[in-house]
């Protein structure tokens, strides 16, 4: 897009409103209106950042707006994967309530009200750079633009490394800053490639970074082969708050770093196995702060259960818009936490949060999703599996020239990596094969952890009937939720998700499974 005949448009449209009563604007919300940076990562869990103890990940920038404002411990993704949670993330709801848009690389209704579009009528300029809502077909649904905002990709740069994109978030945002209005709040959505796969291999041994340093989950093998990949993953997201730092120096620069609320986190959890993609801890938990100036006291940490849809409401409210009334958020508003001093728990009434997902990528026959649904709480993780017939990370094998690939070559639910290829390689090994059978073997139709005893998601007490009562209330207040929020999956129009088309990415062949096949008789 031309930016500047984008600011153009912008600009007349700005005029016009400076011009009439701001609809759905107070009069106290137009005198200080804070600007808006919302800064993104691709496939970042939480703790992955220094300022949560991290010891192989290096955040300045991240530990900065966390130390000046409010570290959230608990964040968590209403969808594993990208598209779906920053539909979510823009929609301020469910990925289950906005059709289409709730599953992977399909399209994005126009009818759905997005945070910049209700910001940019009440006088904000809003434009966004790198990677906004995707992947998907935005003009499918009908709309103009990327729901993100008006694109500023211009400025580009050379990459230290293999695969991190070219783009120069920073510089658009520079760029951005320059171009608008000074009598204009803003809203910026920064989001960043990285830490998406691929990876260059070895950069982060070749940048300094020691195998003994890092944390490997329970569900990965500890080996050199995993610890290398997650060395290059931190790389990835310290070029992340790298691009942070700057749009943080920047705002100082022209002296609106107080008057901007800045929002940092993550899309969903990092691209390994039994991570992204899945509805396990290391899947929809991320990192989360908060800062803005003298209106948030710094320094804190809070262990509120936050959803990433409550960031729309949130800023809504900060910024005195209302929502237009249809398809209305389902977020709760965080400004309670923000303007409060207390740490630890802030909201008592917080006491679960929840995600779900449908299809990924093309990774099952005639590109059925895996669908789930979760509900977390601050002790417990409930996972219900709507089809525990199919296969979670994707069929073993695909087709190809109508010929059977070999085996383990069809788990296209997680993204290649050596991390993937070292269980896959050695699947007859009894050790590799306990993880490979954790990442990709089928599951029951509920799990239930105790995240204080196993963050990793190893061991499932829904199977052991000491919990049947606690795993039963789970399953009842999820349902309730469900039904609350209109989840087709429980009213009996499940069905309806293998209908949205995929329109981005390879659609693949893959066998016919067992439970679609006709039975022989004798």
């Amino acid at each position: 897009m031309n930016t500047v005949r984008s600011f153009g448009f912008l600009a007349k449209k700005i005029l016009l409103l400076s011009l009439i009563t701001c609809w759905g604007i107070s009069g106290h919300a137009q005198e200080q209106r804070p600007n808006i940076l919302f800064v993104i990562s691709d496939d970042q869990s939480f703790p992955h950042a220094s300022a949560y103890g991290s010891e192989f990940v290096d955040t300045p920038a991240f530990d900065r707006v966390a130390g000046e404002g409010i570290l959230f411990m608990n964040g968590f993704v209403a969808s594993p994967g990208c598209s779906p949670s920053r539909a979510a993330i823009l929609t301020g709801r469910y990925p289950w309530q906005n059709e289409a848009a709730g599953t992977h690389a399909s399209s994005f209704s126009e009818k759905y009200t997005v945070l910049p579009d209700l910001l940019e009528e009440a006088g904000y300029t809003v434009g966004y750079t790198g990677k906004g809502w995707g992947p998907g077909d935005w003009e499918a649904g009908g709309r103009e633009r990327n729901p993100a905002g008006p694109a500023f990709q211009d400025e580009e740069l050379t990459p230290p490394h293999d695969y991190i994109r070219d783009t120069d978030y920073a510089g658009n945002f520079r760029v951005f800053l320059e171009q608008r209005p000074q009598e204009s709040p803003f809203y910026f959505w920064l989001g960043t490639s990285e830490p998406h796969r691929a990876y260059e291999e070895g950069i982060g041994r070749a940048a300094g970074k020691k195998l003994e340093d890092v944390e490997v989950p329970d569900y990965l093998p500890d080996t050199p082969e995993v610890r290398g990949d997650l060395l290059d993953y931190a790389v990835e997201i310290e070029w992340f708050d790298r691009h942070l730092g700057e749009a943080l120096a920047l705002l100082k620069e022209r002296g609106e770093l107080e008057n901007t609320m800045i929002i940092v986190t993550s899309d969903n959890g990092m691209p390994f196995p039994r991570a992204k993609a899945n509805l396990y801890e290391d899947g929809i938990h991320v990192p989360l702060a908060i800062r803005w100036g003298e209106h948030v006291a710094g320094g804190r940490v809070v262990e509120d259960l936050v959803s990433l849809i409550d960031i729309m409401p949130t800023v809504l409210e900060a910024a005195g818009v209302e929502h237009r009334g249809e398809y209305v958020m389902t977020g709760k508003s965080l400004m309670n936490i923000l303007t409060s001093s207390e740490e630890g728990i802030v909201d008592p009434s917080r006491l679960a949060v929840y995600s779900g997902r449908e299809r990924h990528s093309s990774s099952r026959w005639n590109h059925l999703g895996y669908p789930q649904r979760s509900l977390r709480t601050h002790q417990y993780l409930y996972i219900r599996n709507f089809a525990p017939q199919r296969w979670p990370a994707g069929s073993p094998r695909r087709i190809e020239d109508g010929q059977l690939t070999p085996m383990h070559s069809g788990y296209h639910d997680i993204d290649a990596a050596p991390a993937l290829e070292v269980m896959t390689e050695q699947a007859d090994d009894p050790y590799f094969n306990r993880y490979l059978h954790l990442a990709v073997g089928r599951r029951p139709a509920e799990e239930l952890y105790n995240i204080k005893k196993d963050p990793a998601c190893i061991n499932n007490l829904a199977l052991d009937p000491e919990y049947e009562e606690l795993t039963q209330s789970f399953r009842e207040r999820l349902r309730g939720v469900l039904n609350k929020t209109g989840d087709p999956r429980v009213a009996g129009d499940g069905d309806v998700w293998e209908s949205y088309p995929r329109l981005r990415g390879p659609m693949r062949e893959f066998p016919a499974p067992e439970w679609v096949l006709p039975v022989k008789e004798d």
